[in-house]
């Protein structure tokens, strides 16, 4: 889906040489946008979706304003918008009232009757289940601290490019991202045992 939007952008652009590049630049960023709309939302279709509102935001902002073709870093940019496009949608009352997980019985049973290609390895699921212990104690974190924690470190970003991304204090990033690994130890303490 992204991948045709791309392809439009591309043939619909006919200003400046920064908007022709465009579409490679946004399949380039697609995959790290995608993967952050999906740890700050929790959900994999609605993070396809706010990824393609991110991106239609960007083009909108760089076709309407010739000052932002020359970005001294886009992706710092593109990740502020992505950053803001989730928890809007985060504090939306529309979109939670429209958020459906199955049931905790009906996802057990979902998960454990779909089909697998892979190798049913020992590592394999030991990663399965790391992977949704992970996912669950991202869920308990706030907004703010999921958004500062995912930057961190699944983006690997410094604190003064996140504060900057946020549009807050570094001191503010370090005490959300304090409070977020607390949490996060907290919720996960019995994966890595008790500390020496």
């Amino acid at each position: 889906m992204i991948g045709a939007m791309a392809d439009q952008l591309e043939r619909s652009v006919q200003i400046g040489a920064g908007l022709r590049d465009f579409g490679s630049w946004m399949t380039s960023e697609q995959k790290r946008v995608f993967l952050l709309c999906r740890r700050m939302l929790q959900d994999p279709d609605e993070a396809d979706s706010a990824t393609q509102d991110v991106f239609l935001k960007a083009y909108r902002a760089v076709s309407s304003n010739s000052e932002l073709q020359e970005l001294d870093n886009p992706g710092k940019w593109v990740t502020r918008i992505a950053v803001n496009t989730c928890l809007d949608r985060l504090r939306s009352r529309a979109w939670k009232l429209w958020r459906r997980r199955p049931l905790p019985e009906d996802e057990e049973f979902i998960l454990q009757s779909a089909t697998d290609h892979e190798p049913d390895a020992e590592s394999q699921m030991f990663a399965k289940q790391i992977q949704r212990r992970l996912e669950s104690a991202l869920t308990k974190l706030s907004d703010r601290q999921r958004a500062v924690f995912s930057l961190r470190h699944y983006d690997a970003m410094p604190l003064e490019e996140i504060a900057e991304v946020l549009n807050l204090d570094v001191g503010t990033i370090k005490a959300h991202l304090f409070r977020a690994i607390a949490k996060m130890r907290e919720e996960l303490k019995d994966l890595y045992g008790p500390r020496k």
